[in-house]
């Protein structure tokens, strides 16, 4: 019997202050050990913030003090990972995950979250590894990397046996993103691959409209990766539809997560979280409930950016996985994790979430995960079905014609790795 893995993801938002968000991080990660999780990925810019809506004081041909000084504040809520700017934005690569670089640090020139002074960068890459390590759940999550005098949008593998084993930057941020974050180099698409279980997972991500770019998207295909991690800040609707077609495409799994953001100030009714249990392996549908009155359901129709109102297929009173209820369901080892914290009903949000996890074919095995910045989402897949999606689409391989179409990336080594 082939070997199941439990993928998870979660749509929390970040906290008013780095160490804040790190002790959240540490928190989610304990509780997914806990639901047996063995893969968390966490959203773009999770740690030091996605600074949605800010102009920082910038029109073109001209700046404003208060901007500068947001900016700074900004950069401040950064993390700094001891890693170098490089060649095109690439870092230090191997030498930096390897720990070879020499040491910078002095006690006057961290302040670093851990008792001790690290040799390079302010701890947090210790802190992440110590989490994975006690936890042992390897994480995915999205960061604001400062390294020299710019900032990038960064996320980094956390092997709980190894630590950090690989980095990606962000090689073309989006829209007014390029004006506070500097471009990664290709060179960090470069995929990672750790066993889990005996099961090799080859897995590499693409942050937010990365995935949008089709070359890149068959840069990560080349390299035969099995997993997709796509942590984002896109929470419209459509988001699912096109890592759908990753999926497909890819023949992998893939896993996207967005931060869900409660509009400041916004009120939430008050219900008791559930208190039932239901078997990690059971593979029949399943729901527990308490009596549900006056909670929120789920929206009738969204709007697309021209303003045309597009109706939803879905019932009105919604009882499934989607929901920010006290259900909980289990549909073919899909589970929600159930709320601890009693909060439900009725908030405005700044960004609605939509994490989900979606199998080769395109299926969606849980979420999208909206409007619920608390809850682990996570599914039970077998990494086999990735192999049986090539009996018809291997987009890098037999699919390819790749004795017509010629495709290299400056830097970055397209070689496949081997299941």
């Amino acid at each position: 019997m082939a070997r199941r893995i439990r993928l998870g993801t979660a749509s929390p938002c970040t906290q008013a202050t780095t160490p804040e968000t790190l002790a959240q991080l540490e928190s989610i990660a304990k509780r997914a050990a806990e639901q047996g999780v063995d893969l968390l990925l966490l959203p773009e810019a999770y740690i030091g913030g996605y600074p949605r809506g800010s102009t920082f004081g910038c029109a073109v041909g001209a700046r404003t003090e208060e901007g500068r000084d947001e900016y700074l504040r900004y950069f401040q809520s950064a993390v700094d990972l001891g890693d170098t700017v490089g060649v095109s934005g690439a870092g230090a690569g191997e030498a930096w995950v390897n720990r070879q670089l020499p040491p910078t640090n002095t006690p006057d020139t961290t302040n670093s979250p851990t008792k001790s002074i690290p040799l390079r960068g302010d701890g947090t890459r210790a802190f992440l590894e110590r989490v994975a390590r006690e936890t042992g759940v390897f994480i995915v999550t999205g960061l604001i990397e400062r390294a020299g005098g710019s900032l990038y949008c960064a996320a980094v593998y956390v092997d709980p046996a190894r630590g950090i084993i690989g980095k990606r930057r962000k090689v073309m941020p989006t829209g007014t993103e390029r004006l506070i974050w500097a471009q990664g180099s290709p060179a960090t698409l470069r995929a990672v691959s750790t066993m889990i279980k005996g099961v090799r997972l080859n897995l590499a991500a693409a942050i937010c409209w990365e995935n949008y770019m089709p070359l890149l998207r068959q840069s990560l295909y080349s390299q035969n990766i099995n997993l997709w991690l796509a942590p984002t800040a896109d929470g419209r609707d459509a988001w699912a539809s096109l890592m759908r077609t990753v999926a497909i495409e890819g023949r992998c799994f893939v896993v996207a997560s967005n931060m869900c953001v409660p509009k400041p100030g916004s009120t939430a009714r008050q219900t008791q979280p559930s208190d039932e249990a239901i078997s990690p392996t059971s593979s029949t549908t399943t729901t527990t409930t308490k009596p549900r009155t006056g909670l929120h359901k789920r929206r009738q129709s969204v709007f697309d950016e021209d303003g045309n109102e597009i109706v939803l297929c879905c019932k009105t009173d919604s009882t499934d996985i989607n929901t920010n209820t006290d259900t909980v369901t289990n549909v073919n080892g899909t589970y929600r994790e159930p709320r601890q914290d009693g909060v439900n009903g009725e908030k405005e949000f700044v960004c609605r979430g939509g994490s989900c996890i979606i199998n080769p074919f395109g299926d969606v095995l849980a979420g999208p995960q909206w409007e619920d910045d608390h809850s682990l989402i996570y599914v039970d897949v077998d990494f086999e079905d990735c192999i049986r999606g090539r009996l018809d689409l291997d987009a890098a391989g037999s699919y390819s014609r790749n004795d017509s179409f010629k495709f290299s990336v400056e830097g970055l080594d397209l070689s496949p790795l081997p299941y």
